[in-house]
C-alpha cells in the first residue's frame, strides 16, 4: 500500500509549470467570483438572503482579505493594504447572521480592494521560488493553491446563497449529459475487505486534514453504484418516512418535528406532483437525479428505512480510490489524471447533478460511479484527524472542527471546482445542514 505520486501531478512538475498551474487556478476562481457577484445588483450583494449565509459582498471582500493575508503578507512580505478590515472579515470573529450589521466595504470598494490584492499577488507569483527546499508555505506553490481552493470554496458558498435568494433566475448553464447507452449497472458493487492507503502525503496542494497517508483495514462491504436518486427518495416519503420515528436518530426526529419537515429542502407538493425550486426556477423533481439538499439525519433515516446504512469515511474512500490490480490508491476514481468534463460534473459547469449512471469514464476500479462531482455525499463518520495529523498552516482550517459535532462529506458536488476536489478531499458540516449541495449513497455489510 503506497501513496505514490503519478508523474504528471503538481508534485512532479518544475517551477514554471507550477507557476502556470497556480496562475490558472487563481484566474479560474476569480472568473467564477465575478460571475456570482456581477449577476446581481448592489442591493442583492449587500442583502442577507438567509441568516444561514453571509451577504455576498462579505464573501467578496473576505476572499480578498484572505489572499492579502497569505500571499501578500505571509509569502510576499508586503505591508498590509487594509489592516483595519482584518477583524471584519475574520470568519471566527463574527457569525454569518451578524455580518450584515458590520461596517462592510460597499460593493465597488470591495471589488477595488480584491482587484488590488490580486494584482500584487500575481506579481509575487512571478518571483516566488516554488521549489522543494523552500518554506513549506511556498513549496510546490502550496500557498497559491490554498488561496485558489479557499476562493472556490467561497464561490460554492455564494452559489448556495444564490439558491436561497428569492426572485427570478440570474444564473444559467447547459444541462448535464445523460447516461450513454442502456443503464444496466448493478444497484451495488462489492468492495473486498483488506487494507488500503487512506489520505495522502504526496499531493502538494492537499490540505492538512487529508494528511498523512496511512493504512486502513476495512471489512468487505457493498456500496451503491450511484448516489440515491430523487425517485428512490420519493418512495421513502410516500412510505411515511417523515412520520415514522423508527428510522430517525433522536436528534433528527426532533428536527423533523420542530421544523415540520416532509421532504428535502426546496421541494413542495402541488397537484399530486413533487416540484422543486432551483436557482429561481420552479420545476418538476427529476426522478433520475441524485437527491439534493438533505441533511445527515435525512440520509441516515433513508438508509435505515432501506435496510442499509451510510458508508463510513474509510469505506467511501476505498470504494473511490483503491485499485486492487496495483495495490495503489489512485488520485481519483478513474486514475491519476486530472478531472475532465467527460469524467465528472464539477466547477458549476452545470447547475444540477447529472442523472444517476452518467460519467461512465469516471467510475472507480470497484465499479462505483459519480464519486467525484454531482453531490456531496454524507458518510456515517465524525470529522476526526488522521493518525499523525499536524495542523498547517493554521489551526482554524480543520483542527477546531474535529469531534462528534460534525459529519464528514466526500466527493464534491457540481458546485465544487476541481482544484478543491480530490479523492482524498474531506468536507464536513453539522448533521442538520440542508442548504448545502448534499446527497448520499448507502452501503451494507458483505
Amino acid at each position: 500500500m503506497t501513496d505514490t505520486p503519478a508523474p504528471h501531478t503538481v508534485g512532479e512538475t518544475g517551477p514554471e509549470a507550477l507557476r502556470e498551474r497556480a496562475l490558472a487556478a487563481l484566474l479560474t476562481a476569480r472568473e467564477r467570483t465575478a460571475l456570482l457577484t456581477d449577476s446581481v445588483d448592489d442591493h442583492e450583494l449587500t442583502a442577507q438572503h438567509s441568516p444561514l449565509m453571509s451577504p455576498l459582498v462579505w464573501d467578496l471582500a473576505h476572499i480578498g482579505n484572505q489572499e492579502e493575508l497569505w500571499l501578500l503578507r505571509a509569502v510576499g512580505g508586503r505591508d498590509a493594504l487594509r489592516p483595519e478590515i482584518d477583524g471584519l472579515y475574520d470568519a471566527f470573529e463574527h457569525s454569518r447572521a451578524s455580518r450584515p450589521s458590520l461596517p462592510l466595504l460597499e460593493p465597488a470598494e470591495a471589488r477595488t480592494y480584491a482587484a488590488a490584492v490580486r494584482g500584487r499577488a500575481l506579481d509575487i507569483l512571478v518571483g516566488a521560488p516554488l521549489h522543494d527546499g523552500g518554506r513549506r508555505l511556498e513549496r510546490a506553490g502550496f500557498a497559491f493553491g490554498m488561496v485558489a481552493q479557499h476562493e472556490q470554496q467561497h464561490d460554492e458558498t455564494m452559489l448556495i446563497t444564490h439558491q436561497l435568494r428569492s426572485g427570478p433566475a440570474v444564473l444559467t448553464a447547459p444541462e448535464p449529459p445523460d447516461p450513454t447507452g442502456p443503464l444496466t449497472l448493478p444497484a451495488e458493487v462489492l468492495v473486498p475487505g483488506g487494507p488500503f492507503t487512506m489520505g495522502t502525503s504526496t499531493e502538494p496542494w492537499a490540505l492538512d486534514n487529508e494528511r498523512p497517508a496511512h493504512r486502513r483495514d476495512v471489512d468487505a462491504f457493498h456500496i451503491d453504484t450511484a448516489p440515491v436518486t430523487c425517485g428512490a427518495y420519493q418512495r421513502f416519503i410516500e412510505d411515511g418516512g417523515y412520520t415514522d420515528e423508527r428510522w430517525w436518530a433522536p436528534e433528527g426526529w426532533a428536527m423533523v418535528g420542530e421544523h415540520r419537515l416532509t421532504a428535502p429542502l426546496f421541494w413542495h407538493r402541488d397537484a399530486g406532483q413533487w416540484l422543486r425550486r432551483r436557482f429561481g426556477v420552479t420545476e418538476p423533481v427529476a426522478a433520475d437525479e441524485p437527491v439534493l439538499h438533505v441533511s445527515w439525519y435525512e440520509a441516515d433515516a433513508y438508509a435505515r428505512w432501506a435496510g442499509r446504512r451510510l458508508p463510513t469515511e474509510p469505506e467511501w474512500e476505498k470504494a473511490a480510490r483503491h485499485d486492487p490490480a496495483s495495490g495503489r490508491s489512485l488520485r481519483y476514481p478513474w486514475g491519476d489524471e486530472d478531472p475532465t468534463p467527460e469524467r465528472a460534473n464539477l466547477g458549476q459547469r452545470h447547475l444540477r447533478p447529472a442523472a444517476a449512471g452518467a460519467y461512465a469514464s469516471g467510475r472507480s476500479p470497484a465499479g462505483a460511479g459519480q464519486m467525484i462531482g454531482d453531490v456531496w455525499e454524507w458518510t456515517s463518520s465524525d470529522f476526526l484527524p488522521y493518525p499523525g495529523f499536524v495542523a498547517f498552516p493554521y489551526r482554524e482550517y480543520s483542527e477546531v472542527f474535529f469531534g462528534p459535532g460534525h459529519k464528514v462529506l466526500r466527493g464534491g458536488s457540481f458546485a465544487v471546482d476541481a482544484v478543491a476536489c480530490r479523492g482524498t478531499f474531506r468536507n464536513w458540516d453539522l448533521p442538520v445542514r440542508r442548504q448545502i449541495f448534499s446527497g448520499f449513497r448507502t452501503a451494507r455489510d458483505a
